[in-house]
């Protein structure tokens, strides 16, 4: 008797366990599920200001980064952009206008944007800066930064480059006044050894980008590398070298799925990949944080998403997500 009744507290006491048990599981996983989609707070609304937009490759890889963190987040994503500095801050003051809860924008010409970042922290609403602009992010009132040093980017890519064997070298900068790509560019003269030169063209104009760079082999016979900042102009690169009769080696900073076909072909040498998706990604995600739970990422230094350098031995290994739009 006294056996059984002990069984039945047992039992009954198992059975307030499994019960406890099965709400404390079920409790655990909406709360997860709550803060992974981010239905935990109100809806935010994030502008994403750049100083390039769609059809370029990296920026749509930025986008996809930037949709799906706005996505699990639960945030209503904006994006607008403009290669012109002053249309680019007219751009921030029309999202202070539409009174946001964030701006994630590039800092390429900073001078351009001081001011009306400067408004919209003024309007509390939190800046986070992508791509470039690392060294002024913090001082230009940015609350992170998610990118690459572009100095340690460009060093990266001088040192690949002379260990290629080139001595004499193209750095081709496609966007004048982009304080980023001057720096990879300095970078990368500081580093490689031999006698690297800046070659400056129109990157929205792809047919003036070839014809610059074909003159310039045409021209000297004595150049064996060729630096370029995006994968686009790579593949213009590669085209002018075959029309000079040129046997440059071809490097390049940034991918997309066209790049790793090149790279696995030795078309180009090598890429160096600052994960675009990161930017993207992190840069609206940061705001939902900050938002939601007061965090800040970098405790007020870049966060670096790279550099990483790609070549024919590893472009495998990224193939896939390149493929996907990611990488």
């Amino acid at each position: 008797m006294r056996f059984m009744r002990r069984s039945g507290l047992l039992a009954v006491a198992a059975a307030g366990i499994l019960a406890l048990g099965g709400c404390s599981s079920s409790g655990g996983k909406k709360s997860e599920e709550k803060a992974t989609t981010g239905s935990g707070g109100p809806r935010l609304k994030v502008a994403m200001v750049t100083h390039s937009g769609p059809g370029d490759t990296f920026w749509d890889i930025v986008q996809k980064g930037a949709k799906a963190a706005a996505a699990k987040d639960n945030v209503d994503f904006l994006y607008s952009a403009d290669p012109d500095g002053g249309k680019q801050a007219q751009l921030v003051q029309t999202a202070i206008d539409q009174k946001v809860d964030g701006i994630v924008v590039t800092l390429a010409k900073p001078d351009a944007l001081k001011d009306v970042i400067a408004k919209a922290t003024a309007a509390k609403i939190p800046v986070v800066s992508i791509n470039s602009g690392a060294e002024v992010s913090a001082q230009l009132g940015a609350v992170a930064h998610f990118g690459q040093d572009e100095s340690v980017a460009g060093e990266a890519a001088g040192t690949q480059l002379a260990k290629s064997g080139a001595k004499k070298a193209l750095c081709v900068i496609h966007e004048q006044g982009n304080v980023g790509l001057e720096a990879r560019c300095a970078g990368a003269k500081k580093t490689f050894g031999g006698d690297m030169q800046n070659l400056f063209v129109q990157g929205t104009n792809m047919p003036q980008v070839k014809s610059s760079i074909t003159a310039k082999l045409q021209a000297d016979k004595s150049i064996d590398g060729i630096l370029t900042l995006n994968a686009a102009v790579a593949a213009t690169a590669a085209d002018s070298a075959k029309e000079a009769s040129s046997k440059a080696k071809i490097a390049t900073f940034d991918m997309n799925k066209d790049l790793v076909a090149q790279l696995k072909a030795g078309t180009v040498e090598f890429a160096v990949d600052q994960q675009p998706y990161l930017q993207g990604y992190e840069g609206v995600d940061a705001i939902w944080l900050l938002k939601n739970n007061g965090n800040v990422l970098g405790g007020g230094k870049p966060v670096l998403t790279g550099p990483a350098i790609v070549t024919k031995d590893t472009a495998a290994s990224i193939e896939q997500f390149a493929n996907a739009g990611t990488r």
